[in-house]
């Protein structure tokens, strides 16, 4: 019975929302299932602008191989939840709770709601948008990063006795926030750039290529 004991249990990717002043967890979303496939973007900011191919593109020679910011980078997944995995747990409204969960990190609050009203009926002319808290998708050790969901489409695809939704499936597209797009000094910006420096250690550890293997064995 304790053969298995030693066996090391999967880590599970997931969603914690951080308090951006004190730093601290506020929640934590752990997926129940990871997902099988990961589509990820990555789109250099040239600061010379896109090129068209010819000779009349329009852009700064001088600007060619610079950048303006780090790239635009976004990830893109599909979620499961399934109620029915989980038989030992009480699931008196099946996966609603999962999913709004979900649901409100792309939703204000209804606190926040109010109060923006109470401002407006006060004449105040001017509403600042409302701030949601710092989001990070976490995918193992080495990918901690601040995100903002762009996208949450929900497939349910059965349902109990009293139409609770009970498995279901998340198509999540995330935008990662860089220092282009918090402030400085932001916790967010700050976590962004430790993920950045992660990746720039792990490109250290890759084997480097040689000119003999592309067939330059007489150089540039």
């Amino acid at each position: 019975m304790t053969r298995y004991a030693n066996i090391p249990k999967p880590i599970r990717s997931g969603i914690v929302i951080v308090d951006p002043e004190r730093g601290t967890p506020q929640r934590i979303i752990v997926l129940q299932f990871n997902p099988d496939t990961l589509e990820r973007s990555v789109a250099p900011q040239a600061a010379g602008g896109e090129s068209g191919g010819g000779g009349d593109s329009g852009g700064d020679r001088n600007e060619a191989l610079r950048l303006k910011g780090p790239a635009q980078e976004s990830w893109k997944f599909t979620a499961e939840i399934d109620a029915t995995d989980q038989l030992d747990v009480a699931a008196p409204d099946g996966i609603h709770p999962q999913l709004a969960v979900l649901e409100m990190l792309v939703q204000p609050t209804t606190a926040q709601l109010r109060a923006a009203s109470k401002l407006s009926k006060k004449g105040t002319i001017e509403i600042s948008p409302i701030e949601m808290p710092l989001t990070l998708f976490t995918w193992g050790s080495k990918r901690v990063m601040p995100v903002r969901l762009t996208e949450l489409s929900v497939n349910e695809s059965a349902f109990d006795v009293n139409l609770n939704p009970i498995r279901a499936s998340l198509s999540i597209g995330m935008k990662v926030l860089t220092v282009s797009d918090l402030p400085a000094g932001h916790r967010g910006a700050e976590l962004y750039l430790a993920h950045l420096a992660q990746k720039e250690q792990l490109a250290r550890r890759a084997r480097a290529g040689s000119l003999a293997q592309l067939g330059l064995g007489g150089g540039i």
